[in-house]
């Protein structure tokens, strides 16, 4: 049964960068799409970027070109790279497979964009 914990979230300014960290536990890791979610309070939760187990990669067009998604096989994480961030990157931030298993979801990280 694989575990994820999520890491790296904090409040940064306009235009700052974070990196968002994904530890997994479990054998099944490196058989499985793994994703990137955000959800805002009072939205549903949303995809933000994916990658497959052969590194292929599908971002939403509101991070396209600003955020990216990475996994390290060996080391059993997947990582976000966030770039030039913007108030509506505001959200808490979810790791998962995708499709996402629910009995996956944890607690996310919070990130929040302010000046």
């Amino acid at each position: 049964q694989v575990q994820l914990v999520e890491s790296g979230g904090g409040l940064v300014q306009p235009g700052g960068s974070l990196r968002l960290s994904c530890a997994a536990s479990g054998s099944t890791f490196r058989t499985s799409a793994m994703a990137w979610y955000r959800q805002v309070p009072g939205k549903q939760r949303e995809l933000v970027a994916r990658i497959t187990t052969w590194d292929f990669t599908n971002y939403a067009d509101s991070v396209k070109g600003r955020f990216l998604i990475s996994r390290d096989n060996a080391k059993n994480t997947v990582n976000l790279q966030m770039n030039r961030l913007k108030a509506e990157d505001t959200a808490v931030y979810y790791c998962n497979t995708h499709p996402a298993l629910v009995n996956l979801w944890g607690q996310g990280t919070q990130v929040t964009v302010s000046s």
